[in-house]
């Protein structure tokens, strides 16, 4: 089953080094959004897998961005993982409090991201 990923993130380099990481495992298909309300419009549209989200973003951060997914019944069930360096054991659980189902650490490796993705997908729907 091919998975789609919409890759948040404000740094046009990021989502570009993102979306080809992806793109380099067959099965997933990687969209982009460069900001909180762009992700929203996206994951509205429906189709959408999986989320990984900066959390600091220009204008509406990640958790800002999460809390408007999970308060709108067409979006609330989409997991979403947060990408930041922002990676000590209290912010992750705080990260994981707000409802994601977990945190990549940035900067992250290109190599292994696709991996990653997969599972935090499967653990998701567990």
């Amino acid at each position: 089953m091919a998975l789609t990923i919409l890759y948040v993130d404000d740094e046009a380099d990021i989502r570009e080094i993102a979306s080809l990481s992806l793109g380099l495992d067959p099965g997933l298909t990687a969209l982009t959004a460069a900001s909180g309300p762009e992700a929203v419009a996206r994951a509205k549209a429906g189709g959408i897998d999986l989320i990984l989200m900066d959390v600091m973003m220009p204008g509406v951060d990640g958790p800002t961005t999460l809390a408007t997914l999970r308060a709108d019944a067409v979006t609330q069930a989409i997991p979403v993982a947060f990408v930041t360096a922002r990676t000590q054991a209290h912010e992750v659980e705080h990260f994981r409090s707000l409802g994601a189902v977990g945190v990549i650490a940035k900067p992250f490796d290109p190599m292994t991201l696709a991996a990653t993705v997969r599972r935090l997908h499967a653990t998701a729907m567990e």
